[in-house]
């Protein structure tokens, strides 16, 4: 991860992770999303070396990205501009709400209450960033890949 912001109280960190996770989720469904979220997230925890929250976050994000690929996967495809961003925007969110509530219960067992409740300022921070990054640029690669098909 280029850019991490760590968090003392729990031992783990900030990131952009979302981004990709949501972007994948949009463009290729859910298992596609839980494979992203799941897999790559972990492998970064392992390979910054937050090992305690890797199994963690193998769940937790892997789990994000597959309620984000499935439910977006749901909307259906007479549904376009705003209204599908607005969609859009509220399954990311709804799956970036799951991801805040399990790294809060995985902090608490791993942690305790008070470190844990730490967390969720900067997992909100992440889930925002993640949907305002995400959506535009899967818009854009769904464009590409449409032009490049074609």
């Amino acid at each position: 991860m280029i850019i991490r912001i760590p968090n003392p109280a729990t031992h783990g960190y900030i990131n952009l992770s979302d981004t990709m996770v949501f972007t994948v989720a949009l463009l290729f469904g859910g298992p596609a999303g839980g494979l992203a979220g799941g897999v790559g997230s972990s492998l970064a925890d392992g390979l910054g070396g937050y090992f305690i929250w890797a199994p963690w976050t193998l769940v937790i994000k892997g789990f994000e990205g597959l309620i984000a690929g499935t439910l977006a996967a749901g909307i259906p495809a007479r549904y376009t501009g705003s209204r599908r961003h607005l969609l859009e925007t509220l399954v990311l969110l709804l799956a970036g709400g799951w991801m805040t509530l399990g790294y809060y219960l995985a902090g608490v067992v791993l942690l305790g209450a008070a470190a844990a409740l730490t967390e969720i300022p900067g997992n909100l921070f992440q889930v925002g960033a993640g949907v305002v990054v995400a959506l535009p640029l899967a818009t854009a690669l769904r464009r590409a890949i449409k032009q490049e098909l074609l």
